[in-house]
């Protein structure tokens, strides 16, 4: 299944390089890659991946129809500030759904990693709904989410993936500089 692996990876850095040059082409490309990844992770019986890849596809839809309303002249999407108290809301609602996700996993599955599975599928929900919102604050997130991801990966024999998630890190870091930038730009303009 290396070949599948492969392809799922390629797209994804392209969904992820565009999303980082503020490009509304990464959702569609995106969802081809959420299909592809679904059927590895289902695979590899990481079954809380597996779901996320589902509900990144819905969120996808909702990240594309937000993007396409808030672009700018240049066809790159206009980002949108973060308050904390919304921030620490969604937080803890992935927390909450992290612990509620684990523990399904771990009680009804033969999951290889319910716990750290369940918790990255919750974040990374957050991550991408901040995506979606147009916050800066997800490159932050996506950082941490993928960084873990990288040892996950690893020890489940998925090297593609682990090494797509190492060129995830570089590319979230290139993300967060590019948006800082531009929000930086847009508050002296």
């Amino acid at each position: 299944m290396s070949w599948v692996e492969l392809i799922g990876a390629l797209v994804s850095a392209l969904a992820v390089w565009l999303t980082a040059r503020r490009r509304p082409w990464c959702w569609p490309i995106g969802l081809v890659s959420v299909l592809i990844y679904a059927w590895i992770f289902i695979d590899a019986k990481l079954y809380s991946d597996a779901l996320l890849q589902g509900a990144f596809a819905v969120m996808i839809v909702y990240g594309w129809v937000r993007w396409m309303q808030h672009l700018d002249d240049q066809g790159r999407v206009q980002l949108a500030p973060l308050p904390f108290r919304h921030a620490l809301q969604h937080v803890s609602v992935g927390a909450l759904g992290a612990l509620a996700l684990g523990f399904a996993m771990h009680r009804w599955t033969d999951a290889a990693l319910p716990w750290l599975d369940a918790a990255l599928t919750a974040f990374s929900l957050v991550a991408q709904w901040w995506q979606g919102r147009r916050h800066i604050a997800a490159w932050w997130l996506w950082i941490t989410v993928d960084v873990l991801y990288v040892g996950e990966y690893v020890y489940k024999s998925l090297l593609i993936t682990a090494v797509l998630y190492v060129a995830f890190i570089v590319l979230a870091v290139i993300g967060l500089r590019a948006w800082r930038r531009s929000a930086g730009e847009a508050v002296a303009a």
